[in-house]
C-alpha cells in the first residue's frame, strides 16, 4: 500500500507549521506501507495543483493532507469539505477569494473517504486527543480536500483522501495572548502514525 501524506508551509504571520515538521518526522514505512511525503505551498489553487501532480505520479492508494488549525486543542479529522472559498486572511500569495465557488459545475460538498471513525479510535488509544470534525473552514486546507475529492470523483479514482487537521505547537503558543492549545510534535507526529495505522489496517 502505498500513502501520500501532505503538509501546508507556516504561513499567517507564523514561522513554523505544525502539519509539515510532523509530516517531515514520519518514518518512510508505517505499518508496511510506504508513506510518500508531499510539502504543498499554503496557496489557494497551487496547493490542489501540486497535490494533483504527486496523486499522478506516485498512484497512491490513500492521500492524508495535513494542516494546522490554530484554537483545536487535539486532533480532528474532517468529515466533509465544502464547495466554498472564503478566506479571513490572504494566502501565501495575497489571494484573498470570498464566497467563491472552488467548482461551479461540482457538488455542494464531498464526505472525505478515509475511515474516520477507526483513526480516531486509534489515536485516543494512544491516548492523544482526538474528534471527527464536521468543518475544514473555508480557507486552503478545505480547499484542498474539496478539490482532490472533486478530482477523485472526476476521473472515478478509488484513491482514499481525507484531511487531517492538527493544533498549534507547544513553540507556537508561547505568549500567544489569550492562550492557545497546543500538542508536542512527538505527539502529533505519533497521533499521525496511529491514523496511518489505522487507515492500513482497515483497508488491507
Amino acid at each position: 500500500m502505498t500513502i501520500l501524506i501532505t503538509g501546508f508551509d507556516p504561513f499567517g504571520g507564523e514561522d513554523i507549521n505544525p502539519a509539515t515538521e510532523a509530516v517531515r518526522a514520519l518514518p518512510d514505512t508505517i505499518a508496511d506501507a510506504r508513506v510518500i511525503k508531499g510539502f504543498l505551498p499554503t496557496v489557494f489553487r497551487e496547493a490542489s495543483s501540486q497535490a494533483i501532480a504527486l496523486i499522478a505520479q506516485h498512484q497512491p492508494d490513500a492521500v492524508l493532507c495535513v494542516g494546522q488549525a490554530a484554537g483545536r486543542a487535539g486532533i480532528t479529522l474532517e468529515r466533509v469539505g465544502i464547495n466554498i472559498a472564503d478566506a479571513r486572511i490572504p494566502d501565501n500569495q495575497g489571494h484573498q477569494p470570498v464566497d467563491e465557488a472552488i467548482d461551479r459545475e461540482g457538488p455542494a460538498a464531498y464526505f472525505a473517504t478515509l475511515p474516520l471513525r477507526a483513526m480516531e479510535r486509534a489515536v485516543k488509544e494512544a491516548n492523544l486527543p482526538a474528534s471527527i470534525s464536521n468543518t475544514a473552514g473555508t480557507y486552503v486546507c478545505n480547499h484542498l480536500l474539496y478539490s482532490l475529492l472533486r478530482h477523485a470523483d472526476i476521473h472515478q479514482l478509488n484513491t482514499q483522501i481525507g484531511f487531517i487537521h492538527v493544533p498549534y505547537l507547544d513553540t507556537q503558543a508561547e505568549g500567544k495572548v489569550p492562550p492557545v492549545p497546543f500538542m508536542s510534535l512527538p505527539n502529533i507526529t505519533t497521533a499521525l502514525i496511529r491514523c496511518i495505522e489505522a487507515l492500513v489496517a482497515t483497508t488491507t
